[in-house]
């Protein structure tokens, strides 16, 4: 019986359990981890401090020469005082969704943001569009938080905005 090479990686890969990470169509597989809304340069947050958000309870631009990279992304601190909270436990500061609008998320696409239309809820930075957007947002953040976060587990499905 003779097996083709296409038909091995499929195996391979159902066998070694990432059934879920393998795309059919293009017979590889896709990235291992959620997509990061950065510029081209890597800077996440158009610039902003994500410690600000919760340390001054208010959007702080970074300081281009203060930085620290979580994930592929790189992002910029106000102080090195919050560049070293940030290393010491960067989940906790980095925004929901890998920096997309929390909005869109939960409502199945991917969008820009705007940096100062934010909310931090359960210590969880989450951004959005624009003001507008981030006021609906937060009228019903725990149902959009819930759908959102569905949605982010499944992110290969989201359209792209």
């Amino acid at each position: 019986m003779s097996v083709n090479r296409r038909t091995m990686l499929a195996l391979s890969i159902i066998l070694s359990g990432q059934a879920l990470l393998f795309d059919p169509v293009s017979a590889q597989a896709p990235q291992s981890k959620p997509p990061s809304n950065i510029d081209a340069s890597g800077i996440a947050i158009k610039g902003y401090d994500p410690v600000a958000y919760q340390a001054l309870g208010k959007p702080t631009k970074g300081d281009a020469a203060i930085t620290a990279s979580f994930e592929g992304a790189t992002y910029r601190f106000a102080t090195v005082a919050h560049k070293a909270t940030f290393e010491a436990a960067p989940a906790t500061y980095v925004p929901q969704y890998g920096g997309y609008c929390a909005y869109a998320v939960a409502n199945g696409y991917t969008a820009a943001i705007d940096p100062t239309a934010w909310k931090v809820v359960g210590g969880k930075l989450y951004l959005n569009y624009n003001a507008s957007v981030a006021k609906s947002w937060a009228a019903n953040a725990t149902g959009y938080i819930k759908s959102g976060d569905a949605n982010w587990i499944d992110w290969r499905k989201l359209k792209k905005g």
